[in-house]
């Protein structure tokens, strides 16, 4: 009974993610039952193999990978509204993808994969190193600055994709969805489980990292390394999403704070309950996406987008009614970017 009670959220969670997986590969404009496979229709079988498991095996790792490269960020850089989005990676991302484009027109979708994993790496670590070096570090700055480097990086790739008229062909990955997700053209995706399961892994010295640079040395943790490490795993795990499903806010920002409010913020027991919340998020968006508009389907971009921004509206009316106790993910020193101000401005004395 007290394991049960311990893992209660983990256990609900996966009962539900399992139901709505299930009812997923039955959502499209092709009618599928599962009486019609038991039937042994090729053609239904076909469509299932080649479409729905796919892309069911796509979002699920999408939402995975997303909400566990938040948490990675926020909790090194000790900042709730650092992720993906706010911390220039996605835009990175996609700037590599366009110069595989640019350099390799002829490239695969593995080429670009290793374009976008290399810029998505050097431009999250520009924005650590960046904002290290700022004077004054609040918990809405830090972001803003993420937003204002990836924007800046954003108006270089549209730029560029002007100028060679490469615009038509990026417009793929500016736009997050799921409709082209087939056998053979996902895989990619598939480099987030071992990824996520070294996250896993190095979780304590993430914890460790995340309450600064003196407190690891004095508890003998590579500061620098580990920073680097878990920054690197959360740049490639987007860059394979971005690369085969596109881009795709608001995920690695919302499902990571969510659980925080009634998980706590230790790395390693939010892992697992941030990962399948943030897998059912993004199912419950897709089937939405679906069924909305029938017979077309609308890009997961936009109901994530919107329901991420009621979220996230939400979020900041919370932590500004609970002030420093909702914020702070710990007790003492200072992480990369952040000492765990109050949201309303500076930063509160222990």
């Amino acid at each position: 009974m007290l394991i049960i009670r311990l893992f209660r959220s983990t256990i609900v969670l996966s009962v539900l993610l399992l139901v709505l997986s299930v009812c997923s590969l039955f959502v499209g404009v092709i009618e599928i039952s599962p009486q019609q496979l038991l039937s042994g229709d090729l053609h239904l079988w076909e469509i299932f193999l080649v479409s729905r498991l796919p892309r069911l095996l796509a979002i699920l790792c999408t939402g995975i990978g997303m909400s566990v490269a938040g948490l990675i960020m926020q909790q090194l850089c000790s900042n709730k509204f650092v992720s993906p989005t706010t911390g220039a990676t996605i835009s990175s991302a996609q700037f590599g993808i366009l110069l595989a484009l640019l350099f390799m027109p002829s490239s695969t979708l593995w080429s670009r994969a290793i374009f976008a994993f290399a810029a998505a790496i050097l431009g999250t670590w520009i924005f650590v190193w960046f904002i290290q070096r700022m004077s004054f570090q609040d918990v809405v700055m830090v972001p803003l600055v993420g937003i204002m480097f990836g924007n800046v990086i954003g108006g270089i790739t549209n730029y560029l994709a002007f100028q060679y008229e490469m615009t038509q062909a990026l417009s793929s990955w500016l736009v997050g969805h799921f409709s082209l997700v087939l056998k053979g053209r996902y895989e990619i995706v598939w480099l987030t489980v071992p990824l996520v399961i070294l996250a896993f892994l190095f979780a304590n010295h993430f914890n460790i990292v995340g309450l600064g640079k003196d407190f690891s040395k004095n508890l003998g943790v590579p500061y620098n390394l580990v920073l680097i490490a878990g920054l690197t795993i959360a740049a490639m795990i987007t860059a394979s999403i971005v690369v085969v499903v596109g881009s795709i806010s608001y995920i690695g920002l919302i499902v990571p704070n969510v659980v925080a409010m009634y998980k706590g913020d230790k790395i390693r027991g939010t892992l697992v309950d941030t990962a399948l919340f943030g897998a059912i998020f993004v199912l419950v968006c897709d089937m939405i996406g679906r069924v909305i508009i029938v017979p077309y389907e609308l890009p997961i971009e936009l109901i994530v987008g919107i329901l991420g921004s009621l979220l996230f509206i939400a979020l900041l009316f919370y932590r500004l009614k609970h002030g420093r106790k909702a914020i702070r993910l710990g007790s003492t020193g200072t992480g990369c970017c952040s000492a765990m101000p109050n949201l309303k401005g500076g930063t509160e004395p222990s």
